[in-house]
């Protein structure tokens, strides 16, 4: 029951973001950026773990130029379909992505892998984020999966109108610690923002 009402507000959220007017979308996309990288968060962390926006995506790859020019680590994912997994991979410039399988920028085969740090910052795509701090992506799983043994610090970037009081959730989805909007930025685990 859980999946099947996921899958049809995958598909709600979806079309609401994709409505946005591409001047709307362009303004709140600096906003959240520009919050994201103000926020304690983003200033303590020395590793950025992001993943490269695609379709109606908000365009994060401002937060890793900003990160790379104030000398942080970057990392971006790559994903293993068999195991449902996700491993980052460190790049030292966006001119480094390369066109993987799925047609999404990724680090290249050779790039340093990604293996654990306390002070490291993980933004998780989603189409919707609940009040606790739940959200809803894209029903691979990888992320949730990538989370429960990540130490570091979980944010995801959503448009506010796209924010839920409440969505449906499983024993394995895991919640950020920070949403950040065009508005502003919504601290989910007061305890964890600190690093």
């Amino acid at each position: 029951m859980t999946d099947c009402l996921k899958k049809e507000l995958r598909q709600e959220y979806k079309s609401r973001r994709e409505s946005i007017s591409i001047t709307e979308k362009s303004s709140f996309d600096a906003d959240i950026c520009k919050n994201i990288i103000d926020s304690d968060v983003f200033k303590a962390a020395n590793v950025i773990l992001i993943y490269y926006p695609i379709g109606s995506e908000i365009n994060i790859s401002p937060i890793a130029e900003a990160a790379l020019s104030l000398g942080k680590d970057v990392a971006y994912p790559v994903c293993d379909t068999e195991k449902h997994t996700l491993t980052f991979k460190y790049i030292s410039s966006l001119t480094e992505l390369v066109v993987d399988k799925y047609s999404i920028p990724a680090p290249p085969e050779s790039a340093q892998v990604f293996s654990g740090d306390r002070r490291a910052m993980c933004i998780v795509p989603a189409l919707s984020v609940d009040k606790q701090g739940f959200r809803l992506g894209y029903g691979g799983g990888y992320y949730d999966r990538f989370l429960s043994g990540f130490e570091g610090h979980s944010v995801a970037a959503v448009y506010h109108s796209l924010i839920a009081d409440e969505l449906p959730r499983d024993k394995y989805d895991i919640p950020v610690e920070l949403i950040a909007t065009e508005r502003g930025n919504i601290i989910i685990n007061a305890e964890k923002k600190e690093i």
